[in-house]
């Protein structure tokens, strides 16, 4: 499923808007990117399903703490 592993991004659904104003439903899915990371204390590298704002919340609080944030609210289980 297309969630960012640190903050829970997930998709959100609106209209697709054509040009006779019809609307049917659609998805705007999150900007997500697979990313390895390099997890000091373990000595080991870790790959995440991350979005454009988890990556920038890594580099701000540092890649344990939001990984032990993201466990803690359950959007990760394993790391």
């Amino acid at each position: 499923m297309r969630v960012c592993q640190i903050t829970g991004k997930r998709y959100m659904s609106g209209n697709h808007v054509s040009h006779s104003n019809r609307k049917t439903k659609r998805r705007f899915y999150p900007n997500l990117f697979n990313k390895r990371f390099f997890l000091e204390d373990e000595n080991r590298w870790v790959t995440l399903k991350v979005t454009a704002a988890g990556i920038k919340n890594i580099s701000k609080i540092g890649l344990k703490e939001a990984l032990t944030r993201a466990e803690d609210k359950g959007y990760i289980k394993n790391y």
